[in-house]
């Protein structure tokens, strides 16, 4: 029933939970919210989140197919999940005081724009970003075709650089499914990267430092985003802070790049 899992505890980090639950039809998943805030987002199959405040329908064909209606349930609710058929989705949690009401958002409530441009370019959803209301809980849905870079300029938001402190967790998903993609987390100030050949359903967590990940040729991808940290309400908006060395890219993705045929 729990595909992943994660905690405070297990992360070492402060803030944020996440987990990936798979149902099949009839079965039910029981989650208290105790002292925070919850969102749960639909990956796939149908079901329906039973709550105080009433019945939800959530359904989604897929990741690649259509945007998600978000459940949001702030702290002291107990819901439960009754798959309808299989049914796959994430739930990301953070501590909250309860300002929010449990709301449904909508697909056309999620904002989406294309970022970037060159081969960093790729579409990300305000899946419940700022101005969508939540206390410390981020999430976006990232698309980046095959052979493209995403979140680059590499950026952070560990401290470094006057940014504020956020966890985070990348849920990857490809297409085709055995598709591939690399991750990469490092810092500037100190001996400290990790790369990740990330494939279909991995997890990967951004405890610190820059990061960026990139598509495989043939593979377009797919992320999950939860975040949540320091920043509170309306805070939620500020931005990361990118790395100066490739900072300039914002300003031409196409600058610096190599024509070929070279020394023909």
């Amino acid at each position: 029933m729990i595909v992943l899992d994660v905690t405070p505890e297990t992360a070492k980090w402060d803030y944020l939970s996440f987990r990936v639950i798979r149902l099949i039809d009839g079965q039910v998943y029981l989650h208290q919210t105790k002292d925070t805030e919850l969102a749960l987002v639909p990956l796939a199959g149908s079901g329906v989140a039973q709550t105080a405040a009433g019945d939800f329908p959530l359904r989604r064909a897929g990741v690649f197919q259509e945007k998600p209606a978000v459940l949001y349930l702030p702290p002291g609710h107990e819901f439960g999940v009754r798959a309808d058929s299989s049914f796959e989705f994430a739930i990301g949690a953070a501590p909250a005081a309860g300002k929010y009401p449990l709301r449904l958002f909508t697909p056309d409530e999620i904002r989406a724009e294309v970022r970037g441009g060159g081969a960093a370019r790729r579409q990300v959803h305000h899946t419940l970003a700022h101005p969508m209301p939540a206390e410390r809980l981020i999430l976006y849905e990232v698309y980046v075709p095959g052979g493209a870079w995403s979140g680059y300029p590499p950026h952070c938001h560990d401290g470094y650089g006057g940014s504020a402190h956020l966890d985070e967790t990348y849920y990857f998903r490809t297409d085709p499914a055995e598709g591939v993609a690399l991750h990469r987390n490092y810092r500037r100030d100190d001996d400290f990267e990790e790369i990740f050949a990330v494939r279909n359903t991995d997890l990967v967590l951004v405890t610190q430092g820059f990061h960026s990940t990139s598509a495989a040729p043939g593979s377009n991808l797919y992320f999950l985003n939860y975040l949540a940290g320091e920043l509170v309400d309306d805070a939620r908006k500020t931005p990361p802070y990118d790395d100066p060395d490739y900072a300039w890219l914002k300003e031409d993705y196409t600058g610096n790049l190599m024509q070929l045929p070279l020394m023909a």
